[in-house]
C-alpha cells in the first residue's frame, strides 16, 4: 500500500486560505498520492512547525503570516529570493536538507507573462512597501525592468524595500502616469463590494491611470475591485491578484514534485472557492 504524501500550509490566522482548494485541485489533476492540509500555527512556533515537518516527514509546506521570517532562519538553506528577502513562503526538501523558497515574486512575473506582459525593461510603479511589495520588488528586478518606483507613506518602509534591487527608488503617486506597469500592492480595496466602492477604496487617484498601462491589483477578494474597473474604464490592461496566488502556487508545487502543474486548474478551484464563501 502507498502512503499519501502530506504537504500543508501553516499559519494563523489560516481558515481563510485558498491554499488547500489550490494544491488538492492540481494534485488531483495530476493523480499524484499528495494530500493538503491546512494547520493554525500561532504566532513563534514557526520553528516548531519546522521541527515538526522533519520529525513526520511532511513533503511540504507553503508558509504565510506570521512565519516567514521565523521559518527562514529554521531551514537548512535559502533561495536567492528568499535569501534577499529573509522571508520564506515555500519549504521543501532536497535530499536531508530543508530548502526555503520565496516563490510570491516569482509568481508576479509569471502571472503577468500569462497575460502577454513583459515585465523587462519596463517602468513599473508599485504602491506599498510590506511584505508583498518587497518580493514583487526583488522579482523584477531580477527579471531585468529598467525603472521601479516605490510609493509608500513610511520613508523607512520606502528604504528597506528599495535595497532589493537595483533598478528601485522611491517614487511618488504622481509617478503612475508615466508607469508602464503600475501594481497596488498594499490592502486598499480588500473586502470592498464594487456597489458600495468610494474614492477612498482606490489607492492613488484614478485620473494617474491612462490607456495603455498594465494596472494590477493584489487584492482578490473580491476579485473585481474598484482599482481594477478604473483601470479597464480608462483602457488600462487590469489584471487581478487571483494570478500571483496561482503562480506563486505553480512553482510550490515545481519545488515539492519536480513537475509543474497546470495553472488552468489551479485558478478554476480558486475561483470556485472564492465564490462559495
Amino acid at each position: 500500500m502507498t502512503l499519501e504524501t502530506l504537504a500543508a500550509v501553516i499559519g494563523s490566522p489560516i481558515e481563510h486560505s485558498l491554499s488547500p482548494a489550490i494544491h488538492r485541485a492540481a494534485f488531483a489533476e495530476a493523480g499524484v498520492d499528495w494530500s493538503y492540509a491546512a494547520f493554525d500555527v500561532a504566532e513563534g512556533q514557526g520553528a516548531q512547525a519546522i521541527a515538526a515537518m522533519r520529525v513526520l516527514g511532511i513533503g511540504g509546506l507553503s508558509v504565510t503570516m506570521p512565519h516567514k521570517h521565523v521559518v527562514a532562519a529554521a531551514v537548512d538553506r535559502l533561495d536567492p529570493a528568499a535569501l534577499a528577502l529573509e522571508s520564506v513562503n515555500t519549504v521543501s526538501w532536497d535530499g536531508d536538507d530543508l530548502v526555503g523558497s520565496s516563490t510570491d515574486g516569482a509568481g508576479f512575473v509569471a502571472a503577468l507573462d500569462d497575460e502577454g506582459v513583459d515585465v523587462a525593461d519596463s517602468r513599473v510603479v508599485v504602491l506599498g512597501a510590506g511584505g508583498a511589495a518587497k518580493s514583487i520588488i526583488d522579482a523584477l528586478g531580477r527579471a531585468g525592468a529598467a525603472e521601479i518606483r516605490v510609493v509608500n507613506r513610511t520613508a523607512a518602509n520606502v528604504a528597506r524595500a528599495v535595497v532589493l534591487a537595483e533598478a528601485a527608488i522611491e517614487g511618488g503617486k504622481a509617478d503612475v502616469s508615466e508607469a508602464d506597469i503600475v501594481v497596488n500592492a498594499t490592502s486598499v480595496g480588500m473586502g470592498v463590494d464594487l456597489t458600495h466602492a468610494s474614492v477612498d477604496d482606490l489607492p492613488c487617484s484614478a485620473e494617474l491611470l491612462k490607456d495603455g498601462q498594465v494596472v494590477v491589483d493584489l487584492v482578490y477578494h473580491p476579485l473585481r475591485t474598484a482599482w481594477l474597473d478604473a483601470a479597464s474604464a480608462v483602457g488600462a490592461h487590469a489584471i487581478d491578484g487571483l494570478g500571483m496566488l496561482v503562480h506563486q502556487a505553480v512553482l510550490q508545487q515545481e519545488c515539492w514534485l519536480g513537475t509543474r502543474p497546470d495553472p488552468e486548474v489551479m485558478r478554476v478551484a480558486a475561483e470556485a472557492e472564492l465564490a462559495s464563501r
